[in-house]
């Protein structure tokens, strides 16, 4: 089976030239079908596996992705490891709209939303302590310094419910949590890839600041797509350098981490909870 490497962002990313589209995969999944068709080909070279979050034409709020189907999906396909492209705003000064955070934290603000794939007969739980890959940040702060792109090395995102942005009291809040970034999206990919054991990093391109900034007023919508250009050219340019440093042959941080986090008793997983859960537990079944 082909192993690939999965890009989750918007569907922008579709546009970069060195992506050589070979096909469209509609797939169902036990959860739905995912925010949009998988785009397979190569980038640069390597195999990877496209997913637009929001939808193609971006007809999915933050609370509306299906983010289970989504990396269900991919794990199907044999992704081994996602980078994460994902917009969002500043909660320090010295983060500028404009520049790079390679994040390795998360703070979970969100309310509503499916975050795992363990329920309903099937229990296990998997340490969250890291949710980052570190052999793949490296990667990323590799590129950014290597083409010269501004860029954070850590930082924590804040991944709020939305659609809404945050109020000036919550901004202020997440401030004195020493956050750095905040977003709407990039929180439960990390938990259902570690479920999966898919290894997942993330790009956070900061857009603006957020509304504790007392310049927020004055930065129009013309300037925040203006940042959101640029940065996604910037995103590219990294995804590119990195996808190929990429070792496939690279043991990471994920693998095997289920072997010690299912609780269920063997004798308690039904057939259709095998068949649900199967490009995920099968190997251990």
């Amino acid at each position: 089976m082909t192993e690939y490497i999965g890009i989750i962002g918007g569907s922008g990313l579709y546009s970069i030239d060195e992506f050589e589209h070979k096909e469209d995969l509609n797939i169902d999944t036990p959860y739905g079908k995912p925010s949009s068709v998988l785009k397979v080909g190569k980038l640069a070279g390597v195999d990877v596996v496209f997913i637009a979050r929001h939808g193609e034409g971006h007809t999915y709020n933050p609370s509306e992705i299906n983010f289970r189907a989504n990396i269900w999906a991919m794990k199907k396909v044999g992704v081994k490891a996602i980078f994460a492209v994902s917009a969002v705003g500043s909660l320090k000064e010295d983060i500028h709209p404009g520049e790079m955070v390679i994040i390795d934290q998360f703070i979970d603000r969100t309310r509503v939303r499916p975050s795992t794939f363990f329920e309903k007969g099937f229990v296990a739980h998997v340490s969250m302590a890291h949710p980052i890959s570190e052999y793949m940040r490296g990667l990323l702060l590799d590129s950014c310094k290597k083409l010269g792109i501004t860029h954070h090395d850590g930082g924590t995102y804040v991944c709020m419910e939305g659609p809404q942005f945050s109020t000036v009291a919550e901004s202020e809040f997440y401030r004195s949590l020493k956050a750095s970034v905040i977003g709407m999206t990039n929180l439960q990919e990390a938990k259902l890839a570690r479920e999966a054991e898919i290894s997942f990093a993330t790009i956070a391109l900061c857009t603006d600041y957020d509304c504790w900034h007392p310049d927020h007023e004055n930065v129009t919508v013309e300037q925040v797509f203006a940042t959101v250009k640029e940065n996604g050219v910037k995103a590219q340019q990294i995804l590119i350098d990195a996808v190929q440093a990429f070792d496939f042959n690279q043991k990471l941080e994920v693998e095997g981490i289920l072997q010690n986090a299912i609780m269920i008793s063997p004798d308690k997983v039904t057939a259709e909870v095998k068949e649900r859960l199967e490009p995920i537990i099968g190997k251990y079944y």
